[in-house]
């Protein structure tokens, strides 16, 4: 065979998040000898490792970035790309509407796929004949009760600009055809037909490929889906009177115990030492509260006080989580993010003192 009639090397990219289900799907391509990249996209919303890497009680507990991971197990380049301020718009305007939670997840399957077509024109227009000729998911039709039935597979493709270059190899039976599967770029028989929330599929069919190690089976690492992160950001935004958040917000939220005294400002308060640690971070961004006279908790205020006895509110609730929380009294330093600190004596609250309603999330 001639240099001029050899077959053609068929390329796809991958979303990758690190679960098993992507990582399930680009070992089917490869099977198929397709050369496949990876793609992950980074919203600040999906940080597996960062709460675990900040508190001292989950420090034997896995930091890796699972897409790094998953993509040296399977020996392909990964992409990891930055779309936490485009993304902004999905969360705060979803077309289709919220999951049980704040969790957008039809509208960010559709923006995910469609940031991989846009790779896939761009990747053309640089490398000619190298460019990607499709795309695949680890999509299952059914395990995901709002992005992932058999009547949204068909909006994610149209909507995010894939069309039927968007191919998803653990259900694809169960689906029209494809671009990919029409040319004969993969046989379709060699797909799978995996449908519902039963795991077993996957996991027969990890066995068979030898992949014993891999993240949580049911994928899924966005703190969109938690019902306490999620009332945390729904509060942030009723406080501001806006619907807006930055990169820092998303971090806070997921740290310390968020407890609101009064509409105009909340007290962020540290649990251990590995969020005081990261706490210290935001000092010079925020008012902070630490304890003087015994060990404590470091506090942020996110708001301002609106008259001395918020502020020893604020103080004896702070108070109330240290060591001295059986005192008369404690010493508590209130420090300004410009270096102006003062110092105040308060009775630590009583437990009943701290109203179940402040408690955010």
């Amino acid at each position: 065979m001639t240099e001029a009639t050899q077959p053609i090397q068929r390329r796809a990219i991958a979303l990758v998040s690190g679960g098993l289900d992507s990582m399930l799907a680009v070992k089917v391509m490869q099977e198929q000898g397709i050369e496949v990249e990876g793609v992950n996209f980074f919203t600040g919303f999906c940080v597996e490792g960062h709460t675990h890497a900040i508190r001292k009680k989950d420090q034997e507990k896995q930091k890796r970035n699972n897409a790094l991971w998953v993509a040296e197990q399977l020996g392909i380049k990964l992409h990891i790309v930055d779309i936490s301020e485009e993304y902004k718009d999905v969360v705060l305007n979803p077309k289709h509407g919220y999951g049980a939670h704040l969790n957008p997840c039809l509208d960010c399957k559709i923006f995910m796929v469609n940031q991989a077509t846009l790779m896939i024109n761009k990747a053309r227009e640089l490398a000619g004949d190298r460019g990607f000729d499709f795309i695949i998911t680890g999509e299952v039709i059914g395990q995901r009760p709002k992005s992932q039935r058999k009547e949204t597979m068909p909006i994610i493709s149209q909507e995010s600009g894939a069309d039927d270059r968007l191919l998803r190899p653990l259900c694809a039976r169960n689906l029209p055809a494809t671009l990919p599967e029409r040319e004969g770029w993969v046989d379709r028989e060699a797909l799978y037909d995996f449908s519902g929330r039963n795991r077993k599929p996957q996991m027969a069919l990890a066995k068979r490929f030898g992949l014993e190690e891999f993240a949580q089976p049911a994928g899924g690492c966005c703190f969109l889906t938690d019902e306490s992160y999620s009332n945390k950001l729904a509060d942030l935004w009723k406080a501001r009177n806006e619907r807006r958040y930055e990169l820092d917000d998303i971090m806070l939220l997921k740290v310390g115990r968020h407890i609101r005294p009064q509409p105009h400002y909340k007290l962020i308060i540290s649990r251990e030492e590995g969020e005081n640690r990261f706490l210290e971070g935001y000092r010079y961004q925020f008012t902070s509260i630490t304890t003087v006279s015994c060990p404590g908790p470091l506090a942020l205020v996110d708001g301002q006080f609106h008259s001395d006895e918020e502020l020893a509110q604020a103080a004896a609730i702070v108070a109330r989580y240290s060591k001295g929380r059986v005192m008369d009294e404690v010493t508590l330093e209130i420090r300004q993010p410009d270096g102006v600190a003062r110092q105040v004596t308060v009775a630590p609250a009583h437990p009943e003192a701290v109203l179940p309603a402040w408690n955010v999330g």
